[in-house]
């Protein structure tokens, strides 16, 4: 089947574009507004973007009445926010705090999640989650789209703090069979992941370090090629 997004239909059941694009991290992200109200929501539109310093994004569609989420507006105005892994243990806090409260509702208590403080930025971490990421705003970037949810907010940040409990490693190594980590899929599909392969990229050699995010290689490499 063939279709153009907005000009012919795709004539199934239900729309397949994100069901093209999985299995996509999920953005667990904790904010504070600046008059110290928490706010916990997953987005399915979230990734790293570089290694050293590390940047990471997601992204926020409007409402379904056309205003901009908490999250987006939180982290702009406070400049803050932190990345929470989302596991298959904390699958049923992440679906909760997916709901739409009215402003003021806290979304952790709402989760059942205990709140644990940050050490670089003013922003209330997920205690159970086993890997978080403390987040300096960067930038946005809004793009366009059709009323009343189309239109998206691109958040950039720079991850300051990592956080990984010493139980989810392995000779060193972040375990996924320890942390199990959820991911989105299409429609109402998630997926887990419990295993892995390795592949390494025959002819890399030495730059091979920019596929594992290894920073000091990095700077290191740099030093040599200056």
């Amino acid at each position: 089947m063939y279709y153009e997004p907005g000009i012919t239909e795709h004539n199934l059941p239900r729309d397949p574009f994100k069901a093209c694009v999985i299995p996509r991290p999920i953005g667990w992200i904790s904010t504070q507004s600046k008059d110290g109200q928490a706010n916990l929501a997953p987005y399915s539109q979230f990734n790293n973007l570089t290694f050293d310093p590390p940047y990471v994004m997601f992204s926020s569609n409007q409402t379904v009445d056309g205003s901009r989420k908490d999250t987006v507006v939180n982290a702009e105005a406070t400049g803050e926010f932190v990345w929470n892994l989302a596991t298959w243990d904390l699958r049923e806090a992440v679906n909760v705090s997916a709901q739409q409260f009215p402003y003021g509702v806290d979304e952790f208590e709402r989760a059942g999640v205990h709140k644990e403080r940050a050490r670089l930025v003013d922003v209330p971490m997920v205690q159970e989650s086993p890997v978080k990421f403390e987040c300096r705003y960067h930038s946005t970037v809004r793009l366009p789209g059709n009323p009343p949810m189309g239109t998206v907010d691109v958040v950039i940040a720079r991850v300051v703090a990592v956080h990984i409990k010493d139980e989810v490693l392995t000779d060193g190594i972040l375990d996924v069979r320890k942390t199990q980590p959820i991911a989105r899929c299409g429609y109402y599909q998630y997926a887990v992941v419990r295993d892995t392969f390795d592949m390494q990229i025959p002819g890399m050699g030495e730059v091979m370090f920019g596929l594992e995010g290894n920073a000091r290689k990095n700077r290191t490499f740099g030093d040599k090629v200056e």
